[in-house]
């Protein structure tokens, strides 16, 4: 049986990157199995542990292989040893012919086959694609937020501070626009940015088993205060927390009022010149500056939770 002999005992089967240079990954935790990809040669130069980006799981990296991985490289290990099989088998053929007017023959002879399938597959689409900043991997995960699986950092900041860059650069379409344009261009910056902060907000609270909502800023503050002890709000002037509560407010009136001032408005944002019953009005330098708000709030807030680990 030389062919099998040869083959060893050990098989090495390269599993190959997709069209867009990822390798998928699995967490091997049953509860999780969660699917993620990675781009090998990026991230942590060296040796490092693999972490799910979604529940933290931490391991050695050949034991987050996914299913359809493994099926192939079993797939191709036994096709090389039947293949040896049968080349082994077929060197072992004979033909005795019959001897003589009754001589009687022998022959061994190996009837021809396919060969076992190879577990072909492809990786799967992920919904956001993500170079992290702390090491440089660049990698693609469901939902958003998500642990780095080199370093194990928590994206959250960084997806917070991309989206008010999107924002940002609305503002920047809308001083092209026309008037009716602008107006719904500043409207919908404002809106992504207070939905950016409570995504983030809430994100980095579950961490820490809290669940805390942001789009009422004051209350977040009141709660966060009480639950871990800190001031996400401290760095800010009282003219730049007043800002930042009325802006807040006024996404609400977009999001749920149509736009339209009503009493609570009035009660909550300190804002004279609003009267009930007409549209708000949100200006272009007043979004810029709470996107530079919120992304104070959003360092410091982070920066309170650390250690955030998986």
């Amino acid at each position: 049986m030389n062919h099998l002999q040869n083959l060893g005992t050990q098989f090495s089967i390269p599993i190959s990157a997709d069209e867009d240079g990822y390798l998928g990954r699995e967490c091997p935790v049953k509860e999780c199995l969660g699917y993620f990809k990675i781009t090998p040669g990026t991230g942590v130069k060296g040796p490092a542990p693999c972490h799910c980006p979604y529940c933290g799981h931490s391991g050695e990296n050949r034991t987050f292989f996914t299913q359809e991985q493994m099926e192939y490289a079993r797939s191709v290990v036994l096709r090389k040893v039947t293949d040896a099989i049968r080349k082994d088998l077929k060197s072992l053929e004979f033909e005795y012919k019959p001897q003589g007017l009754f001589g009687i023959g022998f022959s061994m002879k190996l009837q021809e086959s396919s060969p076992l399938p190879i577990r072909y597959y492809r990786e799967k689409q992920l919904e956001t694609e993500v170079v992290c900043d702390n090491c440089t991997l660049r990698y693609a995960i469901y939902g958003v937020f998500g642990w780095c699986p080199d370093c194990g950092v928590h994206n959250s900041l960084q997806i917070l501070i991309k989206n008010l860059e999107l924002a940002s650069k609305e503002l920047t379409l809308a001083r092209s626009a026309d008037t009716e344009l602008a107006n719904h261009l500043i409207g919908d910056a404002l809106e992504n940015v207070v939905s950016t902060f409570d995504g983030f907000g809430r994100e980095i609270c579950l961490q820490k088993a809290a669940d805390i909502h942001f789009q009422n800023i004051a209350g977040a503050r009141r709660r966060v205060q009480e639950t871990f002890g800190f001031d996400f709000a401290d760095s800010l002037s009282s003219d730049e927390w007043g800002c930042a509560c009325r802006v807040f407010q006024k996404r609400h009136l977009l999001a749920h009022k149509m736009g339209v001032i009503d009493e609570e408005y009035l009660q909550k944002a300190n804002d004279p010149g609003a009267v009930a019953g007409r549209k708000i009005r949100v200006s272009h330098d007043e979004v810029n500056s709470a996107i530079s708000i919120v992304e104070a709030l959003g360092r410091r807030l982070f920066g309170g939770m650390l250690p955030l680990t998986p």
